[in-house]
């Protein structure tokens, strides 16, 4: 593994794949953001019964046989899916690509649940016996899995490996793909979340018990970050996958770009198991802007965090007027109110949403905000209607987890 020089560094987004609750490509995806079309339905699942959630609609069978896809995983699925979108887009020649220097980075919340419930559930009929218990049970639950069955379907036999890091998992796998290619370990990286949460009961009824999960009669209003009448989270599956290139090797073969990885930072609370703490949040935001030499008045849109949670909500507010209180140049919104949220996916999937803000200049809306929490007053906080900007040069994602890991991802316009 070597170190690259420094023109060689500059890390760009050439590809993008993606499956949301709304849109299945980045131009459908966009196109909900800006006309205001939630992705939230009424959704039941086993023992918690009648609730809401974030279902994507994609099509399983484009890249995956059946028999592939029942022996994997949902979560694998869409990671296949995205990845395959992803490098399509990227317009790079797959066919005479050397495999052996792509690098697979997919961020999760959490992979095993689903597989493991659906099993136990089954082996009840048969009275506990282990006989009948499932021999795809280990490669459907080890934690690489979502990358291990791109790395299978794509025949990817460079790196591949998932990172664990709550809801900034999506924040997190397009890191550490862009230091991948940074260290030289590969020449090309597929990166960024996953999540099959929906299909898991244990998640809706943990958020249950807790008190935070969203209900109203309407699904698609469910979802409202800083509205004062927010009553929780409503879960959401999805995918976002990064096609990330130095910049030296993009512009040798002609290749689109996105957008330039300019800073990112992480850090961890350590404060509390799941109660964000607004002084470490702005503090990894602050990182991530002097990393990327920038002012925060130089940050066009900010992508926020928001789950629709009392405190979570307030806290990261607190934060980012905390940072950003100088700047009356920076617009805020989230993309949890159309979608709910997507946990590990949740971090990729809102940034490639505001990405298109670069060249069309239009920063899509917060959606359900009837009445502001005063808590959650930000200035240039948008709501209800897309709102077109002078310029926009640079977006920066939030996305924040349980455990207190935080993550803040600066994209620089090309």
């Amino acid at each position: 593994m070597i170190s690259l020089p420094a023109d060689e560094q500059r890390i760009v987004i050439t590809g993008i794949g993606l499956t949301a609750p709304n849109g299945n490509d980045l131009g459908e995806f966009r196109e909900s953001l800006l006309e205001g079309r939630s992705g939230v339905v009424p959704y039941e699942i086993r023992y918690v019964g009648k609730t809401l959630a974030g279902i994507c609609q994609f099509d399983e069978l484009r890249y995956q046989k059946r028999k592939e896809v029942r022996r994997g995983t949902r979560a694998g699925s869409v990671g296949i899916y995205c990845a395959q979108e992803a490098v399509k887009d990227s317009g790079v020649d797959w066919e005479n690509t050397d495999r052996s220097r792509v690098g697979i980075y997919v961020g999760v919340t959490e992979h095993g649940n689903v597989e493991t419930e659906n099993e136990v559930y089954e082996l009840k009929g048969y009275d506990y016996d282990t006989q009948f218990w499932s021999h795809h049970h280990n490669p459907r639950t080890v934690a690489n899995n979502p990358a291990g069955e791109i790395s299978l379907n794509m025949g990817i036999t460079g790196p591949h490996y998932s990172i664990g890091a709550a809801c900034a998992a999506g924040n997190a796998g397009l890191i550490q793909g862009a230091q991948m290619l940074r260290l030289g370990d590969c020449d090309l990286a597929i990166c960024g979340g996953v999540s099959e949460s929906v299909h898991t009961f244990g998640i809706f009824a943990s958020f249950k018990s807790q008190g935070a999960l969203a209900e109203h009669e309407d699904a698609t209003r469910a979802s409202r970050p800083f509205d004062v009448d927010r009553n929780g989270i409503v879960v959401a599956e999805g995918g976002c996958l990064y096609v990330l290139e130095r910049f030296s090797d993009a512009r040798k073969r002609g290749a689109k770009v996105y957008g330039e990885l300019a800073g990112y930072a992480i850090n961890s609370d350590a404060s509390d198991f799941v109660l964000p703490n607004p002084d470490r949040q702005a503090q990894c935001v602050d990182l991530a802007l002097q990393r990327a030499g920038l002012r925060p008045e130089q940050i066009d849109i900010v992508s926020t965090h928001a789950t629709g949670t009392s405190s979570g909500d307030a806290q990261e507010c607190a934060a980012l007027r905390r940072v950003f209180e100088t700047s009356d140049r920076t617009h805020f919104n989230n993309t949890k109110s159309f979608i709910g949220h997507a946990m590990g996916a949740a971090g990729s999937l809102e940034l490639s949403g505001n990405l298109p803000a670069f060249h069309d200049r239009i920063c899509h809306p917060t959606i359900n905000v009837d009445e502001l929490d005063p808590e959650c007053a930000i200035d240039q906080l948008i709501c209800g209607e897309p709102r077109e900007l002078e310029s926009v040069d640079y977006i920066l994602n939030n996305s924040f987890g349980m455990l207190g890991i935080n993550s803040a991802v600066i994209i620089k316009r090309m």
